[in-house]
């Protein structure tokens, strides 16, 4: 594999962005992947791919280079140098790329890759928390299945074509794609490529949404005609989701205390043919008074730590700190018995979380059936999903029903 500079100047300065300035990796690529409109698509491949293996790595690769935070320009070349030697790809004879000792950081690989922390290329912290909540053995096939790259995944919008026929319309646009076992509406790509260029995107015909984030709106046990509240319901991913299922009839309310993401909800809808949701933003406790006991099934897709996404968002188990999950536990908890009210009885309410972590999914549920407000519900099933066992996001869904 050839290297070109400007290819690998974009990741260099992408990686400075995420790491030195706090830049989201998805924003960093897709700002990168607009530097050159001349890039065909295997550039673009390379360089948003390399960002996001020295984002996933980068605790790896500092280790191996000798280099600390915040890293100046040569030391993210050395970031980028053993990249390279780990893949195999032969390093050019540019100014940049001082002379690199191959066997040493082979060597100093083999040897990290024995210790957890370095292996999976994760914060003691994190390694830590995994160990304590769901055990060793379990939080090591996890965390090795989450620092791999995720698929893409395309949900059918039924709505308006079937699953079978989206298939043959994207295989007409150069895209393969395969069904997914109890996955009712969901297409894998055979190959990565920018689906959002494609015809039938436009057209609204699906979304793209992770295989596990797709159980989410099925559990919640929607019917046309129902009036039914996605309490943080953010661009909508799931929101359209439930659309689809209560075939346009009925009442969905989108909250969210951003009305930013509201507002992309609003095109996707449009883009959908989605016409049954009204969004209301969360500015203060009033929207909630209004739907008091009147909802015949309530969403709660909980804020959370993420750790079940890492594969898309690897950047994130850099930004996440302790006190954030700590806090994080208090406003799910405050969520669930606030939101919890708008279930109407004999209604449904369903807990989400993008988590693998006990204390933000099965024991968030117990302690609020334990409370006085939790009282009034049953809990009827969960759901914990696990990337290692699924091949997909780490997920955790509860279904309670209302006395």
């Amino acid at each position: 594999m050839r290297l070109h500079r400007n290819l690998v100047f974009t990741v260099i300065d992408s990686i400075r962005d995420i790491f030195n300035e706090g830049v989201y990796a998805d924003k960093a690529v897709e700002k990168a992947l607009k530097r050159d409109k001349r890039w065909g698509s295997r550039d673009r491949k390379f360089v948003a791919e390399t960002i996001y293996d020295i984002v996933r790595w980068k605790r790896l690769y500092a280790e191996i280079a000798e280099v600390k935070e915040p890293f100046d320009r040569p030391n993210l070349w050395r970031l980028f140098s053993v990249w390279c030697v780990l893949k195999g790809i032969q390093l050019p004879d540019w100014n940049q790329i001082e002379p690199t000792p191959t066997r040493r950081i082979k060597g100093r690989f083999d040897e990290l890759s024995k210790i957890r922390k370095y292996k999976e290329s994760i914060p003691d912290w994190i390694d830590e928390i995994g160990v304590s909540e769901i055990g060793e053995t379990i939080w090591s096939k996890e965390i090795t299945a989450l620092n791999k790259q995720a698929d893409v995944i395309l949900r059918t919008n039924t709505l308006k074509t079937s699953k079978e026929d989206l298939q043959k319309k994207l295989r007409t646009e150069n895209i393969i794609t395969e069904f997914i076992s109890g996955h009712d509406d969901a297409l894998k790509l055979v190959e990565r490529a920018n689906v959002f260029r494609t015809q039938a995107f436009k057209d609204g015909l699906f979304e793209v949404q992770d295989a596990s984030s797709q159980l989410v709106a099925a559990y919640l046990d929607v019917a046309p005609g129902m009036k039914v509240v996605d309490t943080c319901a953010g661009a909508g991913g799931k929101t359209l989701h439930l659309a689809s299922l209560m075939e346009n009839k009925g009442q969905i309310i989108a909250m969210d205390i951003y009305e930013s993401k509201l507002k992309k909800l609003k095109i996707r809808a449009k883009r959908n043919g989605v016409h049954n949701i009204t969004n209301r933003v969360i500015e203060s406790t009033k929207p909630l008074k209004k739907l008091q006991g009147k909802a015949d099934r309530v969403l709660i897709d909980a804020p959370c730590s993420g750790l079940g996404v890492l594969r898309r968002n690897p950047d994130s188990k850099w930004k996440l700190q302790p006190e954030f999950l700590d806090a994080i536990r208090e406003t799910q908890q405050e969520i669930l018995q606030e939101y919890s009210k708008m279930v109407k009885p004999g209604g449904k309410l369903v807990y989400a979380t993008c988590s693998v972590l006990p204390s933000e999914n099965q024991n968030q549920v117990e302690t609020f059936l334990s409370s006085e407000l939790g009282k009034n519900f049953t809990f009827v099933k969960d759901n914990k999903v696990f990337a290692h066992t699924s091949g997909y996001d780490g997920f955790y869904m509860a279904l309670l029903k209302k006395d």
